[in-house]
């Protein structure tokens, strides 16, 4: 029996969480969403209910609601959720809650993801590569190199950059950035947003060059900058609750190179906006 909920305005964590029980598809979607952009711990287990409702579906075949609950459950990043969402990987149906539930187990970044992630791959179904494969970077599960090499000739050229984002992080080799870097430059603005996305994951100096000459938006280039030079901050304090200095000369000298590059760019690109 669906609970009854007055169509009050969600201003507080209590009045979203019943939301999502009520019979308005578009206001129990709106509550999902609220409850993750204000991440509502509180929500989480009626966020991971909603991963399988049935009461809101599309002619496509698409669920709507479930969608948004995994985006949700992303933003919450709440390891109780893992179970559910790995569950909810089963649901062949709707290839866009797949993709919505593997970017949510990678915001997570709980290793029992790691397991159904690599039997994903290793199906012979269709499946969303591109987020799969980012997610198991994320991961560093590197035991899939030699199946995400044969994606570099897949034939969707996001899913070529995300094996190549994969195989960068993997080996640092620089060819694997200049296959990114090629699409800043692509005529379809989303391959070249989709680009710039993967250049930020990878932090290399390459990287943070190719996107400050990328013909994308600055509020674009300056998200991933700010991407990049927070994964060289945590990288540094790491290094430094680890061993107390770093082991290599080398690599702070260049990081702290890159670091200072960033916080020039940053500033001139806020400067422009």
């Amino acid at each position: 029996m669906t609970a009854a909920y007055s169509a009050e305005p969600i201003l507080s964590p209590e009045a979203a969480i019943a939301a999502l029980s009520g019979e308005d598809n578009q206001i129990r979607y709106y509550a999902a969403w609220w409850l993750g952009k204000h991440q509502v711990q509180a929500g989480c287990m009626a966020l991971c209910q909603a991963l399988f409702d049935d009461g809101y579906r599309i002619p496509s075949g698409g669920y709507p609601l479930r969608r948004q609950a995994a985006r949700a459950l992303g933003q919450l990043k709440n390891p109780q959720a893992v179970p559910a969402l790995i569950k909810a990987l089963e649901c062949d149906e709707d290839m866009g809650l797949r993709e919505a539930v593997i970017q949510a187990l990678a915001a997570i970044g709980d290793k029992q993801a790691v397991n159904p992630l690599l039997n994903l791959l290793q199906s012979s179904q269709p499946q969303p590569y591109e987020a799969l494969i980012e997610a198991l970077a994320s991961f560093q599960e590197w035991s899939a190199r030699s199946q995400i090499k044969s994606f570099l000739n897949h034939p969707s050229e996001r899913v070529q950059c995300a094996a190549a984002r994969y195989l960068y992080l993997l080996t640092q080799e620089p060819q694997y950035i200049e296959r990114i870097v090629k699409n800043l430059n692509h005529d379809n603005m989303y391959l070249r947003w989709a680009a710039i996305f993967d250049l930020g994951a990878v932090g290399h100096r390459q990287a943070v060059d190719a996107i400050l000459a990328a013909p994308v938006p600055n509020s674009l280039k300056l998200l991933n900058l700010k991407r990049i030079l927070e994964a060289l901050l945590n990288s540094d304090r790491l290094n430094a609750d680890s061993s107390g200095y770093n082991t290599s000369q080398l690599k702070e000298d260049s990081d702290k190179e890159i670091t200072q590059l960033l916080f020039q760019a940053i500033d001139d690109l806020l400067i422009q906006l």
